[in-house]
């Protein structure tokens, strides 16, 4: 029997097996260790520190403007003046410990996920990097370098889809949680600076605690704001486009299609930020901006020829569902002036949850409101 190069009595190999005898660099974990290069771990943990007190500065403004029962920085002149304040007193930062460890918990349950999953198929990757930043919530967020060739499909989805999956799994409770410990408070946006808009998971879980109240008389608990962001953040990373999350699942799926589909995402979220230009839809316009410069390619695989398979191609419709949980085409909006509601007839009350395990943060309390 020929092997396919006029040579016989030998078995076939595979092209997978042929490339494995050819690059053994990257598939022999020894020779792998050999060629690895050493990780800036100091970067890494400096980064994070880094970004534990940006966030800790950012959170003292949101469990402060829970405790006063109105949106964060609302009426403040300088939006940033809290956070240098909290720094300037170190002091200050403790007050942020319920946003911050949270948004940080899910970020780096992310990116492990990540790291792990290159661990596991013997990619070179690097630790966590986390990126402070003077923004409304702290952070850019955080990513993980990949610095050498993925084999396969199989590889490539498991890599691409383990972040997601394991942020989405903390995520939840955690936003569950914090919207038991959010609380009513009539026009409850008054005054915000922006507005959060809500992905289908928190009007589920909105409609499900507080029946019959309106979305803008509830205030979001700081825990809850951070499981916002961290909802957020796996939304984004889901966009079927370019190295995404999601452009990785997409082109494990359908590798001839990514670019097309890339570039049709790119274009709709440059849509979507025009459309909304006035209303705050700004944000996609430049994440449309940054990703046309990061390109829309992806690097090939080394076994493109061996397929995905059906178990991993039912995961990516759990995929689909978790991007379709998590997304809002507005997630932050200009305020409208609030118009006080004329006083009714009949009053009611609401009772907040107890949270006494937040201390002063996050009490009893009771509502007497008139509509």
């Amino acid at each position: 029997m020929e092997n396919g190069n006029g040579h016989g009595g030998t078995r076939a190999q595979t092209p997978a097996q042929m490339l494995e005898q050819r690059y053994r660099v990257f598939f022999d974990p020894r020779a792998l260790a050999e060629a690895r290069q050493k990780r800036p771990f100091i970067l890494s943990v400096v980064l994070f520190v880094l970004t534990v007190i940006s966030t800790l500065a950012v959170g003292r403004e949101f469990s402060v403007s829970y405790a006063q029962n109105r949106p964060p920085f609302a009426g403040l002149e300088n939006p940033f003046a809290p956070t240098w304040h909290a720094l300037i007193h170190p002091r200050l930062l403790l007050g942020g410990i319920p946003f911050a460890f949270t948004l940080l918990g899910i970020l780096l349950a992310h990116e492990l996920g990540h790291y792990f999953a290159c661990r596991y198929y013997k990619i070179n990757a690097s630790y966590p990097y986390f990126l402070p930043a003077p923004t409304l919530i702290g952070t850019f967020g955080a990513f993980i370098r990949i610095r050498s060739p993925i084999f396969n499909r199989k590889a490539l989805f498991d890599v691409g889809f383990s972040g997601p999956l394991v942020g989405f799994v903390l995520a939840v409770p955690i936003l569950v949680a914090g919207i038991y410990m959010s609380k009513v408070v009539p026009n409850a946006q008054a005054g915000a600076l922006v507005i959060f808009g809500n992905p289908p998971l928190v009007k589920f879980l909105l409609a499900i605690f507080y029946p019959g109240v309106p979305a803008r008389d509830i205030l979001l608990s700081p825990i809850a704001l951070a499981a916002w962001v961290g909802l957020f953040a796996t939304a984004l990373n889901l966009l079927p486009v370019g190295q995404l999350d999601g452009g990785h699942i997409i082109y494990s799926i359908a590798s001839s299609s990514h670019r097309r589909i890339s570039m049709t995402f790119g274009i709709g979220l440059f849509a979507i930020g025009i459309l909304f230009w006035r209303n705050g839809g700004s944000e996609w316009l430049i994440i449309a901006l940054l990703l046309l410069v990061l390109g829309f390619r992806h690097p090939p695989l080394i076994d493109p020829w061996t397929p995905l398979g059906a178990k991993r191609r039912a995961w990516a419709m759990v995929a689909l569902i978790i991007f379709l949980l998590c997304f809002t085409p507005l997630p932050l909006t200009a305020p409208e002036t609030v118009k006080s509601s004329p006083p009714s007839q009949q009053a009611y009350r609401i009772h907040i949850h107890d949270h006494r395990g937040f201390g002063n943060l996050l009490q009893r309390a009771k509502i007497q409101a008139a509509l």
